[in-house]
C-alpha cells in the first residue's frame, strides 16, 4: 500500500484576518486517494486540530466528505514524522501556509528526504510556500531550475490579500530560481516536472489528486 503524507498549516490569523487551511485542497485529494487504496496521514508543524479558512467551506459540506475531515482533526506533528515510512509527500494550501510554511527546518528536512530518495514531492496553491527560503544540502535553492506552479500575483490580487500576505509566492519561487508556470485567475493548472507535481489553485484539486495518482504509480 502506497503511503502519502499531507502537510497542512496551524495558522489561523493572516494579518488579523482569519486564514488556515484552504479546505478543498486537503479533502479532494485525499478521498481520491483513500479511495484508490492508498494511505494517507495529515501532519503539521505543530499538530492537534486544524484551522479551516472561513471562505473554503460552508455549512453544507458534501456528503462525499464525510469522515474525511476526522485526519485534520489531529494532525501528527512533523516532529514525530518518519519521512522513511512514506511514499511521497503533498503540501495543501490555504494562505495559512504562507505563514507557517515558509523557511521552517523540519519542513526542510523533510523535504530532503524525499529529494534524496527519488520519492514524489507534490503542492497546491500555497502550498508550495513550502520551497520558500528551502535549501538543499548543498545550499543551492531546493526548487532552482525546478517548473512548477503555484498561487499567482495575479490571483492574489483578485482575491485582494496581495497586501496582506507576507509576500508574493509566484515572486518568492521566481528569485529561488523556480521556472514558475501560470494560467489565468481560477483555472485549473498542474505542472510535473520530474519528481515535483504541483497545482496552481483550488481549481486544481481534482486535476492534481489524479496527475499526482499517476506519477506515484509508475514510482
Amino acid at each position: 500500500m502506497k503511503k502519502i503524507l499531507m502537510v497542512v498549516t496551524n495558522a489561523e490569523k493572516l494579518n488579523e484576518k482569519d486564514t488556515g487551511l484552504w479546505l478543498s485542497e486537503f479533502v479532494e485529494p485525499s478521498t481520491e486517494w483513500k479511495d484508490s487504496g492508498y494511505e494517507v496521514t495529515a501532519a503539521s508543524i505543530k499538530g492537534g486540530k486544524i484551522p479551516i479558512d472561513p471562505n473554503s467551506y460552508t455549512n453544507e459540506l458534501p456528503d462525499v466528505w464525510d469522515g474525511v475531515m476526522e485526519p485534520i482533526n489531529d494532525t501528527k506533528k512533523l516532529s514525530d514524522i518518519n519521512p522513511e515510512n512514506y511514499d511521497a509527500v503533498f503540501f495543501c494550501g490555504g494562505h495559512g501556509a504562507a505563514v507557517d510554511f515558509p523557511n521552517n527546518k523540519e519542513i526542510e528536512s523533510l523535504l530532503n528526504h524525499f529529494s534524496k530518495n527519488n520519492k514524489l514531492i507534490g503542492s497546491i496553491c500555497h502550498g508550495p510556500a513550502a520551497f520558500v527560503g528551502t535549501k538543499r544540502e548543498d545550499g543551492q535553492s531546493f526548487v532552482k531550475n525546478v517548473k512548477l506552479t503555484g498561487f499567482s500575483n495575479e490571483e492574489e490580487k483578485a482575491v485582494e490579500m496581495e497586501q496582506a500576505v507576507p509576500f508574493l509566492l509566484e515572486n518568492e519561487l521566481k528569485e529561488a530560481g523556480a521556472e514558475y508556470e501560470a494560467k489565468g485567475p481560477e483555472e485549473s493548472y498542474v505542472v510535473v516536472d520530474g519528481q515535483f507535481v504541483t497545482g496552481q489553485n483550488h481549481r486544481s484539486t481534482y486535476e492534481i489528486a489524479q496527475v499526482f495518482k499517476d506519477q506515484l504509480e509508475k514510482a
